[in-house]
């Protein structure tokens, strides 16, 4: 048994006391990353991948852990306990949530042996859509009461609905969390200290599973949703109108005192903070990322298409990727209202300097850098930040039908995780050259890897109560 699951055996519950106090936890060795099989003729699978730079394997994958089912789509994972239980030491943080897009499955995933996980139980998807009539899960976080709440995006035919599931502590279906379903689901954060719950929204499973088509923008969602926490009630929604389609990721402030958080447009390619202001609670655009003029696209202007977006743990800087202009981009939020650009870094994007896509303003298409002699496949996608603020894994794959439409690349190799150095003092973003994991030959053909998690807990799994 690891050291850090002794303590959290005898001492306290998992996570730390504060978020400040997990900037001084452990320096991450391994990441859990769920990996989509291209080929959909073997089950998609966890990666376990060594991140010790002092490992004689570092940056390689030690295990692969294959689902039996085909076609699920691992998409996001989460915990079955995190800070939020700190306070009982009754709990762990042993299985790791591995929701199936497609099929609807929950996989809970044994981690006791952490370089070695084990699948310790299948919720079925169908058994989900008879009992709850939800598809299409999302988000997973824990709960301190010690229940489990995973966000839907479809009901058990597929057509749009956001809705939320509850499994309890040994990952039997307790029933929806909600009791008015929402237009459209995605994304989900909870803080307690304020009785707030917020959720976003993606669109229609039905749309979104075929590819983007832009003639389908009214089965997309614009909308943010605020929830009385304790009483479960939606009590406001706000349409984000033109400014803000197919609002994606949203993170309160890590700090259970603070009422503020963030939320990233990803079509309109707009940040938004939302913040208590008496009892109510407001929304002002704060960051705008302007579409680009093309030509040989889809569209007129490329947008920079903010699919993910991350909060560090001191809650001093906001992290986000542009998937389709190709940047990650780091802003001072230390005043919520007025965030600052201290750091920027191109990887990969749509336009490239031999491809068909062109800026028609005249400015050239940038260079795309190379990691050990490879050239990066595709736009920034999943980002995940190290407790101490100072490693930014990063992963290129966003769905794998919208991969297979805007980077056919990646469809065709697999993506790729980086690692990308930060300056947490002043700002700045520097590419790690010594590091990288290319899922073009895994022994199940190439692969599409997407969100980052570490076995003790990050940036994006932990809520503080």
């Amino acid at each position: 048994m690891s050291h850090e699951k002794q303590e959290e055996l005898c001492c306290h519950g998992p996570g730390f006391l504060s978020p400040l106090e997990a900037t001084k936890g452990p320096k991450e060795k391994l990441l859990y990353v769920p990996c989509v099989a291209i080929s959909g003729q073997t089950g998609d699978y966890i990666a376990t991948i060594d991140v010790d730079p002092n490992s004689t394997t570092y940056s390689q994958v030690l295990h692969r852990l294959q689902v039996n089912n085909l076609g699920d789509e691992l998409h996001h994972t989460g915990w079955n306990a995190c800070s939020s239980c700190h306070a009982d030491s009754s709990k762990q943080r042993r299985y790791l949530i591995a929701p199936g897009l497609k099929s609807g499955n929950i996989y809970i995933i044994d981690t006791f042996d952490p370089k070695s996980p084990k699948i310790h139980k299948v919720v079925s998807g169908k058994e989900i859509a008879q009992t709850v009539n939800l598809s299409w899960p999302h988000t997973v976080h824990c709960l301190a009461s010690g229940d489990l709440m995973i966000s839907f995006m479809g009901d058990a035919e597929g057509n749009a609905t956001g809705g939320f599931l509850l499994l309890d502590p040994d990952f039997k279906i307790k029933g929806r969390w909600d009791s008015t379903a929402t237009p459209f689901g995605y994304d989900f954060w909870y803080q307690p200290r304020h009785n707030i719950m917020v959720s976003s929204e993606w669109g229609s499973p039905k749309a979104f599973s075929k590819g983007f088509d832009p003639s389908q923008l009214q089965l997309y969602g614009k909308s943010l949703h605020f929830w009385d926490w304790k009483e479960r009630k939606l009590i406001k929604t706000v349409d984000l109108g033109e400014e803000g389609l197919v609002p994606l990721e949203l993170r309160f402030l890590h700090n259970p005192d603070k009422a503020h958080g963030f939320v990233g447009a990803a079509l309109s390619s707009n940040v938004f903070h939302f913040y208590k202001d008496g009892t109510d609670w407001k929304i002002e655009k704060v960051i705008d990322v302007p579409a680009k003029p093309v030509s040989g696209w889809a569209l007129p202007h490329l947008p920079g298409l903010i699919t993910d977006i991350l909060i560090s743990l001191d809650d001093k800087f906001l992290y986000f990727s542009n998937w389709l202009q190709g940047d990650i981009r780091q802003y001072d939020i230390t005043n919520p209202s007025s965030p600052k650009l201290v750091g920027q870094l191109f990887l990969a994007g749509t336009v490239l300097k031999d491809g068909p896509v062109k800026y028609t303003s005249g400015d050239p298409a940038p260079d795309v850098p190379q990691i050990q002699g490879k050239a990066i496949r595709g736009g920034p996608q999943m980002i995940q930040l190290s407790l101490d603020g100072k490693r930014l894994y990063v992963t290129n794959s966003l769905f794998s039908e919208w991969d297979k439409q805007f980077y056919p690349t990646l469809s065709e190799k697999g993506s790729q995780l980086l690692l990308v150095d930060v300056d947490n003092e002043k700002g700045g973003l520097k590419l790690n050259q010594n590091f990288l994991v290319d899922f073009s030959t895994e022994p199940w053909g190439p692969a599409l890897a997407h969100e980052v998690r570490y076995p003790g807990g990050d940036c994006s799994s932990d809520i503080w109560v």
